[in-house]
């Protein structure tokens, strides 16, 4: 049975923050899943509890690719966003770490709650130290008004983004949508996808 998305709202945990710029934007949320077929305007996408959804998408849908990289990318100054969790230690550690493209830089920047996980939190900032353990790192992020430590381990996802084209958006490809609420009704303005079953790790 195919659902109207904002018939879920309950059980998508967070919504997301908007900059300055955007903040009398009706608020988006991200629903990640599987697509299991595009039509002329919509998808259908199976989000990760298992609901069947059928959302508009909007003209100008912007497609972005997310891929793998290595973790020796991560490099001071880089501007990056990871989403975390507090450990055993008490310490913040990567769930997985997005290395943003320089045009990206200041995206989302700050420290705030994230719908990954229960307890998940996500820092959007520059790379002010790094240290290396063993083939682990150790980061020093700073973004206005306060900075973080994140520990890395070697297992945990590295992504960057790239532009991305229709082609990439096939059944049982895996992707996050960004839905607005336009006219009252729900509306599909970017999705990130992984090639060749790839998943994005946010």
């Amino acid at each position: 049975m195919i659902k109207n998305i904002f018939a879920l709202t309950l059980v998508i945990s967070t919504f997301l923050s908007f900059t300055a710029t955007a903040q009398n934007s009706p608020s988006p949320i991200r629903v990640r899943g599987i697509i299991e077929k595009m039509e002329v305007d919509s998808i259908i996408f199976k989000e990760r509890r298992g609901e069947v959804l059928k959302i508009a998408v909007a003209a100008n849908l912007n497609i972005t690719e997310v891929f793998p990289i290595k973790i020796s990318e991560i490099q001071e100054n880089a501007y990056i966003g990871t989403a975390t969790l507090t450990n055993s230690s008490g310490k913040l550690e990567a769930l997985e770490v997005l290395v943003f493209p320089e045009a990206m830089r200041g995206t989302g920047e700050g420290h705030y709650a994230w719908d990954l996980m229960p307890g998940s939190m996500m820092t959007n900032a520059t790379v002010s130290q790094l240290k290396s353990i063993g083939n682990s790192r150790e980061l020093k992020l700073d973004y206005k008004g306060g900075s973080q430590v994140v520990y890395v381990p070697e297992n945990a996802p590295i992504v960057t983004f790239r532009p991305g084209a229709s082609s990439l958006l096939v059944p049982q490809a895996n992707a996050i949508l960004t839905v607005i609420q336009k006219d009252g009704q729900p509306l599909v303005t970017r999705i990130v996808v992984g090639k060749d079953g790839f998943k994005p790790p946010m």
